[in-house]
């Protein structure tokens, strides 16, 4: 099987794929809600301009369609940063190449110390996060790590650079569960000016990561676009075409959504493109309304005000407390943070608010509840 995304994926054009959102209707809109299986033509209407005045129609049958899956239970997760040494360039970043910043890689002694604090918070899933720098943080480290750590943790995934199958094979055999690979933005000409220099320039290859992944067998992908580098509603609508089409080629594949916006780091970049809460809200209703089985994911990136107000309307997993810095947590508190993260409460005060809003905090992966 030598057919991957690309050849769905060169089959769309941008522009005209803007215009076909922008052209839907209010009926079109009323058509996508009234319907119990939508398509990708119902994405549309539903990420569209038209679909505004129907945000609260849209947030209440997502709240239902979650409630009917996931019941009232919402999973915790958290990232470790293990490395913030890069050799891409990209304008996003506050791990960029051209960032005169203190690089580290934790070691293995390193590793340890931030597992146990983050065990005695009670996390049981943890994101593994990296830079792009194949000599320090390639296979061979990723796969010292998930073995250093796959006793403490019910589920491990990892955020870093993408691999060849093979190297996803290895790292499979090891331990590792689910593997987050975001395009960042689906614009070809767009995705180049902002990754000018290191392997992640290769739009193609990355494009074809969750390909490699499905084919090594993996158990989990997780997809998504960096709102604010292009228009988000077209990354919206190409990260749900490839959802589609990953859900057809790897069925036994589970899946994750999550939803980047653009945050204040080390260098800054302005969003091209401003999503407003409101534009975030309708894209979250948007992929349930898509597809009730996914799993949607909500990072400390946004307020305290924010996720309170999201986590019943379709999110299914959310980190909290995070470091984005590589030993953050316990053994270098202060070193330069990834990005800035915008909820900065506790474990236990997340958890409180959840419990709050009449949610029950699930500590592994869904994959145990399903």
């Amino acid at each position: 099987m030598n057919s991957t995304f690309i050849n769905t994926f060169n089959k769309y054009n941008w522009e005209e794929t803007l215009a076909s959102i922008n052209s839907k209707t209010s009926l079109d809109v009323e058509r996508a809600l009234a319907t119990d299986k939508r398509n990708l033509e119902d994405f549309k209407a539903l990420i569209s301009p038209a679909a505004k005045p129907f945000l609260e129609q849209m947030a209440q049958k997502s709240r239902m369609l979650t409630k009917k899956r996931f019941g009232n239970t919402i999973q915790m997760y958290v990232p470790m940063y293990l490395s913030n040494e890069c050799q891409n360039i990209c304008t996003y970043c506050g791990f960029s190449l051209t960032n005169k910043i203190p690089r580290r890689t934790l070691t293995d002694a390193e590793i340890l110390k931030e597992v146990t604090f983050l065990k005695n918070k009670g996390y049981d899933h943890i994101l593994l996060v990296t830079g792009e720098a194949n000599k320090t943080v390639g296979v061979n480290y990723i796969n010292n790590a998930i073995q250093l750590i796959k006793s403490q943790f019910s589920n491990i995934t990892i955020e870093v650079q993408p691999l060849d199958r093979e190297e996803y094979e290895v790292l499979i055999e090891s331990g590792l569960y689910a593997v987050l690979v975001y395009q960042e933005t689906y614009h070809k000409e767009e995705y180049k000016k902002h990754h000018p220099k290191g392997k992640k320039s290769n739009f193609e290859y990355r494009l074809e990561t969750p390909d490699r992944l499905g084919k090594a067998g993996i158990h989990k992908i997780g997809l998504g676009a960096l709102f604010g580098l292009e228009d988000w509603r077209v990354d919206s609508f190409f990260t749900a075409l490839h959802l589609r089409y990953l859900q057809k080629t790897y069925w036994k594949t589970k899946y994750s959504i999550s939803f980047p916006r653009l945050r204040p780091h080390s260098g800054g970049l302005e969003p091209k493109v401003e999503m407003t809460d409101a534009d975030l809200v309708q894209t979250i209703c948007a992929f349930r309304l898509l597809d009730e089985d996914v799993e949607l994911s909500m990072s400390t990136r946004e307020s305290e005000v924010f996720r309170n107000n999201i986590v019943n309307l379709g999110i299914t997993s959310i980190s909290a407390e995070s470091k984005t810095n590589p030993g953050g947590y316990a053994v270098e508190p202060q070193s330069l943070e990834q990005f800035e993260i915008s909820d900065e409460r506790s474990t236990e005060e997340v958890v409180s608010m959840l419990k709050k809003e009449g949610l029950e905090v699930v500590w592994k992966d869904w994959e145990h509840f399903s």
